[in-house]
């Protein structure tokens, strides 16, 4: 079993246990092997190669180190030909966003399960040990194959492509709100309920190991009086694609479908999510009419990661639909 450390709050130490929320003033964060040592008792578990890779907070994570990331899972399942399974250790803040890409680019085809913790390691109560122990537990179980990636905490696994963070402290932070969880890391066993339906590692078309970045894409937030503003500086910055985070079930405001239209009209891919964050955008003959694609049940932040692969293959806006309909 591999265990690769990237930084984050199951890294991080404080000075006092009772240091739950400002505990990165100290910078102070532990590589995957001091991780191991500190909680020895993963080793009962599984044999586990501590690999380090970052040691940065999770805001700090973008294409580069997803890019590295993949080339490391790579590597590493074809030097280990016994190797159990991957766990990453990733900072909760965009731990959604680094699964959801690896679930689009990974070519690997043993478990990869991804975790982080809400309270770092040296806070009382801290969840980095159980989750690193249940991380391991679900990334070693057979029945973990096949479902793409996974994240796991507070004993809850959840597939990368519906799963967010919904809390600032709770440990229950991590929720996928239509659908629910894929199963538990129980005292027991790993208990497994559904599979995710739609396409994942290692069975897709991304591959991204050329790439020095990934195409612009940018997210506009709905508000009542928005006025097309933020679209419109997005345009003017170079996006390829954009996103409307706007109201449920699906619309955005007239100011802003303009400047949606508009910018579909320049050959920039546009998609309409929501910023419920639940629910399947219907497609409506006004989105239509513009040119603004639907995202499906996907919120902005996993839409944007979606447009952006799916820019590095095509700029089709039927392709795109596609795309958006199988992953």
């Amino acid at each position: 079993m591999a265990f690769i450390g990237t930084g984050g709050t199951i890294s991080s130490l404080g000075v006092h246990p009772l240091e739950l929320q400002d505990y990165v003033i100290h910078n102070n964060r532990m590589h995957a092997s001091a991780i191991v040592d500190r909680f020895p008792v993963v080793n009962e578990i599984a044999e586990v190669i501590p690999v380090d890779f970052r040691n940065v907070i999770s805001p700090e994570i973008y294409f580069p180190e997803w890019r590295d990331l993949a080339v490391l899972c790579h590597r590493l399942a074809a030097e280990h030909a016994d190797l159990a399974g991957i766990v990453i250790g990733h900072g909760t803040a965009t731990l959604e966003e680094t699964a959801w890409f690896l679930n689009l680019v990974l070519k690997v085809d043993i478990p990869v399960v991804v975790i982080g913790a809400q309270r770092p390691a040296s806070g009382l109560s801290t969840d980095a040990a159980i989750n690193l122990v249940n991380g391991v537990r679900t990334a070693a179980d057979p029945a973990s194959r096949g479902r793409g990636v996974l994240v796991l905490l507070n004993d809850e696994i959840q597939a990368a492509r519906e799963v967010t963070k919904t809390s600032n402290w709770r440990m229950q932070t991590f929720r996928t709100p239509d659908f629910g969880v894929l199963g538990h890391a129980d005292a027991d066993r790993i208990a497994y309920y559904r599979k995710p339906e739609r396409r994942h590692m290692p069975d897709t078309e991304f591959d991204v190991a050329d790439f020095d970045a990934l195409p612009r894409v940018d997210i506009a937030y709905a508000y009542a009086g928005s006025d097309g503003s933020a679209m419109r500086a997005f345009i003017a910055a170079g996006a390829k694609g954009l996103v409307s985070a706007g109201f449920a079930p699906g619309m955005a405001p007239a100011a802003d479908l303009a400047a949606m239209a508009e910018a579909v009209r320049q050959g920039i891919v546009v998609v309409q999510s929501s910023r419920a964050g639940s629910g399947r955008i219907y497609r409506s003959k006004k989105l239509a009419d513009a040119g603004v694609l639907a995202a499906d049940n996907l919120n902005p932040q996993k839409a944007r990661l979606l447009l952006a692969l799916a820019l590095t293959r095509t700029s089709d806006p039927v392709e795109v639909a596609r795309i958006f309909a199988t992953y």
